[in-house]
């Protein structure tokens, strides 16, 4: 009986993506973030994803936090799950200097490709800064990275939930301040985000590399 007033349970629905190499940390994050637990997690198989509502603004939102698999074998995979985001999660270890240099040679290359809103949210996040005494990436280095690409930046850690909450918090507001995002996520009762297309229509796309 209450299952089409359960379709207007949220004023807005927003799609999350994070992205990053394996083992950064963010299905952690994501646990942290949604249920309020930390657990060092097996690598996520292709792609998981979460949802969390919240209050902000006076606004009920719904997030669609999409977790995708960092190895290089699912990297294929993953290409369809940047349409329709309007929020990505960059997330790298500020103690693997080659997971912060994989963000800027792999991961931002990707969503330059495969983002299908140009007004998209990008946050960037320095992980593990619980792990202060093997931090071999500075928060500076993050400071201008971020800057340079037009992103959001925090360092947080999943493990002592330093940070865990603003993260995704001014990601969201980023989002609520964008007209365009905005009118999207109102959109998004009406169409199922949690389905992808099907192969036939991303055949345009799968031709390139």
């Amino acid at each position: 009986m209450d299952s089409s007033s359960g379709q207007q349970e949220f004023d807005y629905l927003f799609k999350l993506l994070m992205i990053g190499d394996s083992g950064v940390g963010k299905s952690s994050l994501l646990l942290c973030f949604t249920t309020d637990d930390f657990q060092d997690l097996s690598p996520t198989i292709g792609v998981d994803f979460k949802v969390k509502y919240m209050m902000m603004g006076g606004k009920k939102l719904k997030l669609a936090i999409w977790d995708t698999a960092g190895q290089e074998r699912f990297r294929t995979l993953t290409s369809s799950y940047y349409r329709g985001a309007q929020g990505i999660i960059m997330v790298y270890d500020v103690t693997r200097r080659e997971t912060f240099t994989n963000l800027s040679e792999i991961w931002a290359k990707e969503v330059d490709l495969y983002s299908t809103n140009p007004d998209c949210i990008k946050m960037l996040v320095g992980n593990k800064v619980d792990k202060e005494a093997d931090r071999v990436v500075a928060k500076k280095e993050g400071i201008d990275f971020a800057r340079e690409c037009g992103c959001l930046f925090i360092e947080c850690s999943a493990k002592t939930r330093v940070n865990v909450q603003q993260c995704f918090e001014e990601l969201v507001l980023k989002i609520l301040d964008t007209p365009s995002l905005l009118a999207e996520g109102s959109k998004g009762v009406k169409k199922n985000i949690f389905k992808d297309k099907s192969p036939q229509s991303d055949a345009s796309t799968s031709g390139c590399c």
